[in-house]
């Protein structure tokens, strides 16, 4: 990755996805995995969450393709956040909500995640754990 950028992956609902990929943001890696990925109703939980993180805890790609078909397409350890290219991930704040336990347990400054609005589900700072970590680091007398 020497002399390139890192991509920006996004997870929402089509309306939310189909605005960033017209910005721009679509890009297949080598081994042609997307950077977005669209939830709709039948998108399983299972699959939301292991496309958002580092799935090397289970035991094979058979177990992922066996838990969720096309999950098959994405080999064991390779979540946005496993991706060496991605350094930033948008993800709407309703789907955050759904998969929080791993948002939460996500503390590494690369790739960054970042809680945005969709179009059904306004942000609410209240429940983005992001912005609640970065506040903790500061005293309430300095944000003021």
């Amino acid at each position: 990755m020497a002399g390139r950028g890192k991509l920006i992956a996004v997870m929402g609902d089509e309306d939310t996805v189909t605005g960033f990929l017209l910005g721009g943001i679509g890009e297949l890696d080598k081994h042609r995995r997307p950077n977005f990925l669209v939830v709709e109703k039948e998108t399983s939980l299972a699959e939301i969450e292991e496309t958002f993180r580092n799935v090397s805890h289970l035991a094979g790609a058979h177990a992922v393709g066996a838990l969720c078909p096309s999950l098959s397409l994405f080999p064991v350890g390779r979540g946005f956040l496993a991706r060496e290219d991605v350094g930033m991930i948008l993800i709407s704040q309703a789907l955050a909500e759904q998969i929080r336990p791993a948002v939460a347990a996500h503390a590494r400054a690369l790739p960054a995640v970042l809680e945005i609005p969709s179009k059904d589900h306004p942000y609410d700072p209240a429940r983005d754990s992001v912005l609640r970590r970065a506040r903790g680091l500061f005293a309430p007398d300095e944000l003021r």
